[in-house]
């Protein structure tokens, strides 16, 4: 133990027995580290002070979310229960929907049934009252006519109201020439004209109006076209009409047939040249076109009732 105080005791006698100039130098080397010492504890004491002052602040936001948080879970739960309110109220809603639909839709379907039995007996319906493109009648085709009340009815092509309630509001003489002689039969066609493109002219605007009347060589348009008939078309249809033509002549009977409708119609019917491909060839043929805004004396429009073309008129 004394060999261990030694050293020590030495140095203590050591520095007792120093000059001053040495003590003086060691006090103020003391004095200035106690400053710095000094200054790093006001920086901590700063330091310390900065984050309690942070630590609050987080404290206080951290209270102030968890109100937030408290409240917007509140406002969810009711929200939550809203939706499911809502839910329920939509399921029932939407039950009673399909219901009525279901209803609706058989009721139509009766009416439309129901409809399509009177046209055929000859009725006359009020435009408003009918949905054109959902009744199925015999021969696909339905009329539109205005009757001297000034209504607009559907009928089938020609057929006379069996009540007599009122009249189509149109006089033989109002009708054009090719309506006219349309609506003769063969004997009495011949009896009024000796023209053979006069009659086939009345025989194909017959067959247009009438799906009773038979071979029909008309097709269906689509935008401003009501109706159209191509000149090939025609011409094959021409020599069924007239059997033993040839084909030279049925070629010439055409045009004229053609020019007959025009001038019958008093060019109510149009001709257009439109480019055709066949067999890998193109080549340009005429059409006979019957336009949607064309006048017909009373025939506002004919509607074809094939299902294929159901949203076409003409």
């Amino acid at each position: 133990m004394a060999r261990d105080r030694f050293p020590r005791e030495v140095t203590v006698r050591a520095m007792r027995d120093a000059p001053d100039r040495t003590r003086d130098a060691s006090l103020e080397s003391l004095a200035e580290e106690l400053e710095v010492l000094h200054e790093q504890n006001e920086r901590l004491t700063e330091r310390v002070e900065t984050l309690e002052n942070d630590l609050d602040r987080a404290t206080d936001r951290i209270e102030t979310l968890e109100d937030e948080t408290d409240t917007l879970r509140i406002e969810n739960d009711r929200l939550q229960s809203r939706v499911d309110e809502l839910g329920a109220e939509t399921e029932a809603t939407s039950a009673a929907v399909d219901a009525a639909h279901r209803r609706s839709g058989a009721n139509k379907e009766r009416l439309e049934e129901l409809q399509a039995r009177e046209l055929e007996k000859g009725a006359h319906l009020l435009e408003t009252n009918v949905d054109s493109h959902g009744i199925d009648v015999d021969g696909n085709m339905l009329e539109k006519i205005r009757k001297d009340d000034d209504r607009l009815y559907y009928r089938l092509p020609d057929s006379e109201d069996p009540l007599h309630r009122s009249s189509v509001s149109l006089a033989h003489g109002d009708l054009l020439p090719i309506q006219q002689l349309a609506r003769m039969d063969e004997e009495m066609l011949r009896s009024t004209t000796n023209a053979l493109p006069s009659r086939l002219a009345a025989k194909l605007w017959k067959v247009r109006t009438d799906p009773t009347a038979g071979d029909d060589p008309w097709q269906s348009g689509c935008k401003d076209v009501r109706e159209y008939v191509k000149a090939s078309d025609l011409k094959h249809w021409i020599r069924r009409q007239e059997p033993g033509t040839s084909d030279s002549y049925a070629k010439k009977l055409v045009s004229r047939t053609i020019d007959a409708l025009l001038d019958l119609s008093k060019n109510r019917l149009a001709i257009r040249r439109k480019r055709e491909r066949k067999n890998g060839l193109e080549y340009t043929e005429r059409r006979v076109l019957l336009t949607t805004d064309a006048e017909i004396p009373g025939e506002t429009g004919l509607f074809d009732r094939t299902p294929e073309t159901a949203d076409v008129h003409g």
